[in-house]
């Protein structure tokens, strides 16, 4: 994700002389569907061909090691350039520039345009557009739904009424009116009174909706990602790394910051804001909070003085003290590489990338997304049920007869599920007792 910024202002600058191929070599299942991957290639908005290498064949013969891997091939074909992980615009920049000389002085670059068909020339336009999270506010009868690609906020009752769009979906970092501020691929929100909060992922910032007056105004994060660890400060003087989700607990906002691998506490009193757990290495372990290993949290809930999160690169459900002396323990999951679709008790239970959690009733409801299921988890017995879903599809019915297709977010209120089922474009309701699942039709957007 972070890499697709710096390459498509490379591939702007360099339109004649670069050209950017993917290599999409899975980690999980899910991700070797190519169905599942057209849809990737839609939801980041990617324009270069993207090759499904599904049995790593390409990854073999380049000798690759690690996601991200850039390769710099020349026009006659010999690679002369390699770089591991993440990268910024500037040293890119500088690379190509200097590649881009040294052969055009040896008459090896072909100007002319290559070819291209779109994906996102195939799809048509609807009401949402991979929406990521969704917020039940059971107190005003109304959902807040991060329509993610359209850059905005829908404001809904439960009936599917919409009754405010927040944002003017241009893709940007702005304060204001609604209708003339813009965000980057919204995710979670946490709601407070009258204020609602935004995880604004791909800006790397914290928002504030003042519901009553209609603005929108920056709380933390500076619009830029941040390419170091660092400990936290000033809310607005700090770079963040892909928040993703938020929850509320006692005048702060506690932050799944996803590109860091690490939960972040924001003082809404002070605007102070720091790592809360997490030491920042990929890896699942246990332990002190500063001490601990998460791998991508993606979402994030509250319950009884913990947090609970969903860390989807280890395909896990972890909690944390809210307390800054307390610690992070695992409920389900193993290590990065180990991940499945199976119900039961502790160590045997296995997900897939789950993104999306809430509290409910003394168990935790998540979204666990490449396995296309809703599934209920008791915290305190380990115990696993897929309650939702399975097959990918977009079928109403009740328990396994309604299908699901990746959905990242989901809230509890009223006795049902609000699941926002991301590459379906839609919301879908599921009564909790029943299990009975529909379709949300959204109306006035």
């Amino acid at each position: 994700m972070h890499v697709f910024p710096q390459l498509r202002k490379l591939e702007q600058k360099y339109e004649k002389e670069l050209a950017v191929v993917g290599v999409h070599s899975a980690k999980f299942v899910a991700e070797k569907d190519t169905a599942n991957l057209r849809k990737a290639v839609l939801r980041y908005e990617i324009e270069h061909p993207v090759v499904n290498d599904a049995d790593f064949a390409i990854w073999g013969e380049y000798t690759v090691r690690a996601w991200p891997t850039l390769m710099f091939i020349d026009p006659e074909g010999k690679v002369i350039g390699k770089h591991e992980g993440e990268i910024t615009f500037d040293v890119f920049d500088r690379l190509i520039g200097e590649m881009v000389s040294e052969l055009d002085a040896a008459g090896l670059i072909d100007r002319r345009p290559l070819p291209s068909r779109l994906e996102r020339d195939k799809e048509w336009e609807r009401p949402l557009s991979f929406p990521g999270k969704v917020l039940a506010d059971p107190a005003g009868r109304r959902l807040f739904v991060a329509d993610s690609n359209h850059n905005r906020i829908v404001v809904a009752d439960m009936s599917g009424k919409v009754e405010a769009v927040i944002g003017s979906g241009g893709k940007g970092l702005a304060d204001g009116s609604f209708d003339r501020s813009a965000f980057n691929d919204p995710q979670g929100m946490a709601l407070d009174g009258g204020t609602l909060y935004v995880a604004d992922t791909k800006n790397h910032a914290i928002r504030a909706v003042d519901l009553e007056d209609g603005t929108v105004s920056t709380i933390a994060g500076t619009g830029e990602k941040a390419t170091m660890f660092h400990a936290g400060g000033s809310g607005l003087g700090v770079q963040l790394n892909s928040p993703w989700d938020l929850a509320l607990e006692d005048g702060a906002l506690f932050i799944a910051m996803a590109g860091f691998h690490q939960l972040w506490r924001l003082d809404l009193s002070t605007g102070d804001a720091r790592p809360h757990a997490g030491s920042g290495r990929e890896a699942i372990g246990d332990g002190p909070l500063a001490m601990a290993q998460l791998a991508q949290p993606s979402g994030i809930a509250v319950s009884g003085g913990r947090l609970f999160f969903t860390d989807s690169e280890t395909s896990a459900v972890r909690s944390a003290s809210v307390s800054g002396d307390g610690d992070v323990s695992t409920i389900v999951g193993q290590h990065l590489f180990t991940f499945g679709d199976v119900d039961g008790v502790g160590d045997e239970v296995r997900l897939q990338h789950p993104l999306g959690i809430d509290a409910h009733d003394g168990a935790l409801l998540i979204a666990d997304t490449y396995n296309n299921k809703i599934k209920r988890i008791e915290p305190g017995e380990r115990r696993a049920e897929s309650i939702l879903g399975g097959e990918a599809g977009h079928d109403d019915g009740a328990g396994p007869a309604a299908t699901f297709h990746e959905p990242g977010g989901l809230s509890a209120a009223n006795g049902c599920v609000y699941v926002a089922d991301t590459n379906n474009h839609a919301i879908r309701v599921a009564d909790i007792e029943s299990r009975e699942v529909e379709t949300l039709e959204l109306t006035g957007v």
